[in-house]
C-alpha cells in the first residue's frame, strides 16, 4: 500500500477501524513489468514522461535541508543570498499536484513521506528535482532577494503542479499573512503567557541572524551577525500557539543541568500589516553533537558504549524528567529520543516543551485510550483526507460525547493554531494529557522513561523498527519488549516501568522500504494491509473505551488512584538506577 495521506486515515489511525474507503491499488505495482500493452501515456517510453536528469546541478543555486509534511514540504535554501535571515520559506509540493503513479515511483515520492534527515533525503529523486526546478526557476525569472525582504516570515513556495519537465511545473509564491497575524505582539507578550515581564529575554530583530541550517520544521541553526555565535532558533510556520507553550514552559522552568536553559533572546519582526513587532521565536543555545537517537545506534556498531556512559545517561535523564514534573510544574509528553540532546561535555539535555505528545507506539496506553478517542471524534478530513474517507456521522459524534466527558470544552483547544487564553484553566492544548490528574501523567511519564531506557540499555535508534512516519538512517535490529544487551535488573525496572503495554500495529503491518505491508507477507495487497489494520484497530478501540469505562465508574466510586497498572514512581525508578550504578564496577 502507497504512503501517503489517504493512508494514514485507513490504516495508521484509528479512523482504519470505521473507514468507509475502499484502497485503491496501485496501477503500476499491479501491472506486470513486462507488459506491453501499457498505455502510452504512462510508458516511460513517451518524451513527455521522461525526466532530463536526476544528477545535481554543478554549481547549484539552493540546498535541500530536510523535509517534513509526509513528503509536502521542503526546507530549501538559497545558496546565492549571503546571510540570508531565517525567514523559514519553504517549498511546498500538495499531494494532489503528485498524484501521477509513475512520477512517484520516478521520483521516489513514497520515500520523502518518512526520509526526513537531509544526508538520505538529498539523494532521493525528488529533492534533485526540486534543485533542477529551482535553479532554471531563479536563473529566469524569480527576483528571489527580494522576496527576504517583502514577504511574511514563513511564506511558501509552491509547485502547483509535478512535471518530468521542470520547465513545465508552475511555480507560485503564496505569502503567509495569517501567520503573521498569529505572532503574539512583543508589546503584550508578557500580559498573552502570564509571565512577569522580568522573565522575557532581551528581543532581537530577526535580520540580525543569518541561517546556516534547517535542522526540523521547528529548529533551525542561526549565526548571530554581530557576535558570530552560532544558536537554536525555535520558530513555527504552523500551529504558533505551541510555540508560545514552550516559550512560557522556559521562562517559568527552574534551571536544571539536564534541562534546556531559558532563552536567551527573543526573535522578532516588524509585520507589514499593523506595524506589530511580533515574536516569531526564541534563541537558545546549540548542541551540535546531535541527538541520542543517531548517536546510541553508533556508539553500539563501534564498541564504545560503555555500561558507565549509559548508566550516566540513564540517571540524568530520570532527574530532569522528575525536576521537570517536581519544580517544572508540568507534564512532559514528548520523550523520546529525538529530543534528548548532547552537550559538548557529554551530558544529556533534555529539549522540546511544546507539549503535543509522541506517536502511540511510544506513549502509554491511558494516553493512547484518550487519544483515539481525540482522533475518532475529530475525523473531519483534516488530515488532507477526501470527504469520502471519512468516518461515520454517529460513530464521530459517539467519541465526542465520550470526550466531552473527560474534557468538557477540547473542541476549542483544537480549532485554531493562535495562541489564544485556554478554556477552564487548562495549561497547555494536548488534550489527553489534559485529561489525566498529575498522578495518571506521572505514571504515563513512567511509561515512556522505561522505554527511552530500553533504548539507552540496547544502544538503539528506536522501540520498533521500520517505523511508518519517520525511517533511521540506522535502525533497531532488535524491538521492544526484547532484551539482548540490558543488564538483568534493569530489565526488571524498565518491565515494570511499562506495564501494561500493549501489542503495537508495526507487530502486524510495518513499512518496507516506501510500501505498508503485512510483517509475515513476503507480498502483500493493499486490500490485506486495509482489512487487518480495520480488524486491529477494531479490537484497539474496544479496549480504549473499556479502560476509560473502568476509570470513570472507578472515579465515581472514589476507587480510583490513578496509577492503574502499578508502575513506579519517578523518584523510585531514579533511585533504583542509582542504587545499580553504585552496586557494579563500571570501571572494568
Amino acid at each position: 500500500m502507497e504512503l501517503n495521506s489517504k493512508s494514514i486515515h485507513d490504516v495508521i489511525h484509528p479512523t482504519a477501524a470505521f473507514s468507509q474507503n475502499a484502497p485503491a491499488a496501485n496501477p503500476l505495482a499491479t501491472r506486470p513489468a513486462n507488459d506491453t500493452e501499457s498505455p502510452w501515456l504512462e510508458s516511460q517510453l513517451n518524451p513527455k514522461n521522461r525526466i532530463d536528469s536526476l544528477d545535481p546541478p554543478l554549481n547549484p543555486l539552493w540546498r535541500i535541508d530536510g523535509c517534513t509534511g509526509l513528503g509536502t514540504q521542503y526546507y530549501a535554501l538559497p545558496l546565492f543570498l549571503p546571510d540570508i535571515p531565517p525567514m523559514r520559506f519553504d517549498v511546498f509540493i500538495p499531494e494532489e499536484a503528485a498524484a501521477s503513479p509513475l512520477l512517484r515511483k520516478l521520483l521516489d515520492l513514497d520515500g520523502a513521506f518518512h526520509t526526513k534527515d537531509a544526508a538520505r533525503l538529498r539523494r532521493l529523486g525528488i529533492s534533485i528535482h526540486i534543485l533542477r526546478t529551482l535553479q532554471a526557476w531563479t536563473t529566469t525569472e524569480a527576483p528571489v532577494a527580494a522576496l527576504y525582504h517583502t514577504l511574511p516570515f514563513g511564506s511558501r513556495i509552491v509547485f502547483e503542479n509535478l512535471d518530468a519537465n521542470i520547465h513545465n511545473i508552475k511555480i507560485t509564491i503564496a505569502p503567509t499573512y495569517f501567520v503573521e497575524k498569529q505572532l503574539l505582539g512583543l508589546a503584550t507578550l508578557d500580559r498573552n503567557l502570564k509571565v512577569g515581564r522580568e522573565l522575557l529575554p532581551e528581543a532581537i530583530d530577526i535580520s540580525s541572524l543569518s541561517i546556516v541550517q534547517q535542522l526540523h520544521d521547528s529548529v533551525c541553526v542561526v549565526r548571530h551577525k554581530e557576535s558570530g555565535e552560532l544558536w537554536i532558533l525555535k520558530a513555527l510556520t504552523s500551529g504558533t500557539k505551541y510555540l508560545y507553550v514552550e516559550l512560557r514552559n522556559l521562562l517559568q522552568m527552574e534551571p536544571h543541568p539536564n534541562v534546556i536553559s531559558r532563552p536567551e533572546y527573543l526573535v522578532t519582526k516588524t509585520c507589514r500589516f499593523g506595524g506589530k513587532t511580533a515574536v516569531v521565536g526564541f534563541i537558545i543555545p546549540y548542541h551540535p553533537v546531535g541527538s541520542l537517537r543517531d548517536t546510541l545506534p553508533l556508539l553500539r556498531i563501534h564498541g564504545r558504549l560503555t555500561l558507565e556512559l549509559q548508566l550516566k545517561w540513564a540517571t540524568q535523564l530520570a532527574s530532569a524528567v522528575l525536576h521537570v514534573r517536581k519544580r517544572g510544574h508540568m507534564f512532559y509528553p514528548d520523550l523520546r529520543l529525538d529530543n534528548i540532546v548532547l552537550s559538548a561535555a557529554g551530558d544529556i539535555v533534555m529539549v522540546d516543551f511544546e507539549q503535543r505528545g509522541v506517536w502511540c507506539e511510544f506513549a502509554a496506553p491511558e494516553i493512547n485510550a484518550v487519544e483515539y478517542t481525540r482522533i475518532l471524534a475529530s475525523d473531519d478530513s483534516s488530515d488532507g483526507s477526501e470527504a469520502e474517507s471519512t468516518i461515520p456521522d454517529e460513530t464521530r459524534e459517539h467519541f465526542a460525547a465520550i470526550l466531552s466527558r473527560l474534557l468538557p470544552g477540547w473542541e476549542s483547544l483544537q480549532a485554531h493554531e493562535e495562541y489564544s487564553p485556554l478554556p477552564h484553566g487548562y495549561s497547555s492544548y494536548n488534550i489527553p494529557w489534559l485529561c489525566l490528574n498529575e498522578t495518571e501523567q506521572e505514571a504515563a511519564e513512567v511509561y515512556m522513561l522505561g522505554r527511552v531506557l530500553w533504548c539507552i540499555f540496547e544502544g538503539q535508534s528506536a522501540p520498533q523498527r521500520a517505523a511508518v512516519w519517520q525511517s533511521y538512517r540506522r535502525e533497531p535490529d532488535i524491538e521492544f519488549p526484547a532484551f539482548r544487551k540490558t543488564p538483568p535488573a534493569l530489565r526488571d525496572l524498565i518491565d515494570r516501568c511499562s506495564r501494561g503495554r500493549r501489542q503495537v500495529l508495526s507487530s502486524l503491518i510495518v513499512r518496507r522500504g516506501s510500501k505498508l505491508v503485512l510483517r509475515d507477507r513476503e507480498r502483500s495487497s493493499p486490500e490485506d494491509v486495509a482489512r487487518v489494520a480495520r480488524d486491529w484497530w477494531r479490537a484497539e478501540v474496544e479496549v480504549a473505551e473499556r479502560f476509560l469505562e473502568t476509570r470513570e465508574e472507578k472515579k465515581r466510586a472514589g476507587l480510583w488512584d490513578g496509577n492503574y497498572y502499578g508502575r513506579p514512581k519517578l523518584e523510585e525508578l531514579l533511585e533504583e538506577l542509582k542504587q545499580f550504578r553504585d552496586s557494579v564496577d563500571i570501571t572494568s
